[in-house]
């Protein structure tokens, strides 16, 4: 659940900062226990915003702000 309620929230925020930009939740199955998030650009390629596969614990530290996220794609689309 936590997982689920956190990709929410981060997904919200992109489409808030970003709206025309399509966002995707668990496109594939995740690996299990871990949070990531990625922009895959029109050729293809695949840029990490953010990842909490090395952090924690404590828990919380897995996941990001989603403000955290949306700097990270700006900057990345920049």
């Amino acid at each position: 659940r936590v997982y689920g309620r956190n990709a929410a929230a981060v997904s919200e925020a992109l489409r808030g900062a970003v709206p025309h930009l399509p966002v995707e939740i668990n496109p594939r199955q995740p690996r299990r226990n871990s949070f990531e998030v990625s922009l895959v650009k029109e050729d293809g390629s695949s840029v990490e915003l953010w990842s909490g596969i090395g952090k924690g614990p404590p828990r919380k530290l897995k996941f990001p702000e989603p403000e955290a996220v949306v700097e990270a794609l700006k900057s990345s689309l920049a």
